[in-house]
């Protein structure tokens, strides 16, 4: 299938919209009454500090919505207001964040329903709406949309999108695409959707893994069985790694992405001689702005001599789990938690580990004065970031 001259036709379609319907001014007010939040800008205007008795707490200095978060929310908040009594549904989550998605279930935003592993579009009639979320969808989905005659509102974050152009250069050229992400995300799928051969990748131990095999060779079956759910179908080893292009889901580690790239250069230079690199090896700077500058902030907070971590956002939110990473690293005490609920009385928290396990933690704010820093992911509204810091300092009025 030629995805680009398919998606080159959806957009010019009547039924396709990506730019919102005008209602601008009226959801930017609603929106900012929901997700705003006045101490959080206090906060930002004091140099990101807020001292309450004897609870300092530190706010990174990028953290929360970016634009295309904001963009993706105000788009579908739009299009429950240009279509009031249609049915509207949506591909996934709009954005990794329950509040948000409670809120789009609470406008009669309906999400399509999950058979086992599979999205069931025969629920989704001629003439519905259909939101496609920040993370956008893949190429079978639109097609199917496209083919029912529903009414799209693509709300694909242009940085997501820079990265499908990205994997089209890749399958042009003939490059086998090199994915740094988690192959079941939302983000990567869509990604992968639009590139030719491609291999997702974890991390850097399964990329040292791919570069020794490409050097040295190895066993093909373990291999494939490693990848099972990470390749192209028809994927093979000995022939696709030949010529290979760099992308990654939006939200992974800048670092890694950047080490990663890094490492399959010298492989490819390696194997084929540095005259031949450009023949063997593509990389194009695909990391979003925007999850750089809320990881860039977090290195420098853990710098801040931190007594706890607070990083927040929904639990299936990649570059939230990032942001934990960076603290996890540090030894810095860190809670990952996704709204205020998570912080029980008497002083437990419920939150997230990095290996996703949910666990409760008893005394976790310590006694005398605590400085604790704070982050949020880029889904997450700085109403919810206001709320879980009223509680750490009434809760830090009785843990004395």
């Amino acid at each position: 299938m030629d995805t680009k001259a398919f998606k080159r036709n959806l957009q010019h379609s009547e039924n396709y919209n990506r730019k919102g319907f005008g209602h601008q001014a009226e959801v930017a007010t609603q929106l900012q009454s929901e997700y705003q939040s006045n101490l959080i800008q206090q906060i930002r205007d004091r140099n990101y500090t807020l001292q309450r008795e004897n609870v300092t707490i530190r706010l990174a200095q990028a953290f929360g919505f970016c634009w295309g978060v904001e963009r993706a929310v105000a788009m579908a908040y739009e299009t429950r207001q240009h279509f009031p009594t249609e049915t509207i549904w949506i591909t996934n989550e709009i954005i990794h964040n329950p509040s948000v998605n409670q809120r789009m279930a609470e406008m009669e935003v309906k999400f399509i329903p999950v058979e086992g592993t599979k999205k069931d579009f025969s629920v989704v009639d001629t003439g519905d709406v259909v939101i496609l979320p920040a993370f956008g969808a893949s190429v079978q989905e639109m097609q199917i949309l496209h083919n029912k005659g529903c009414k799209i509102v693509d709300t694909t974050c242009p940085w997501v999108s820079k990265v499908w152009n990205t994997v089209e250069k890749h399958k042009k050229g003939d490059y086998t695409s090199i994915i740094h992400g988690k192959y079941k995300h939302e983000e990567t799928v869509a990604t992968s959707s639009f590139a030719g051969k491609y291999l997702i990748i974890l991390n850097l131990q399964e990329a040292e893994y791919v570069a020794n095999y490409i050097l040295n060779g190895g066993d093909r079956e373990e291999f494939l069985a490693k990848f099972a759910k990470a390749c192209s179908a028809g994927f093979d080893p000995d022939q696709d790694l030949q010529r290979v292009g760099i992308a990654n889901q939006t939200t992974m580690l800048k670092g890694e992405t950047e080490m990663l790239g890094k490492l399959f250069e010298r492989t490819m230079m390696q194997k084929y001689s540095p005259t031949e690199l450009n023949q063997h090896f593509q990389n194009f700077n695909t990391i979003c702005d925007a999850t750089q500058e809320r990881q860039d902030a977090m290195l420098e907070l853990v710098e801040d001599n931190l007594d706890l971590m607070i990083v927040i956002g929904g639990f299936n939110s990649s570059n939230t789990t990032q942001l934990q990473q960076i603290a996890f690293d540090r030894n810095i005490p860190s809670y990952h938690i996704d709204s205020v609920a998570r912080i029980k009385s008497g002083n437990t928290i419920e939150h997230r580990k990095l290996s996703g396990e949910l666990v409760i933690t008893e005394n976790w704010l310590l006694e005398g004065a605590v400085t604790v820093g704070i982050t949020s992911g880029a889904s997450t509204p700085d109403k919810v970031v206001e709320d879980v810091i009223e509680k750490i300092c009434d809760l830090k009025a009785t843990v004395k």
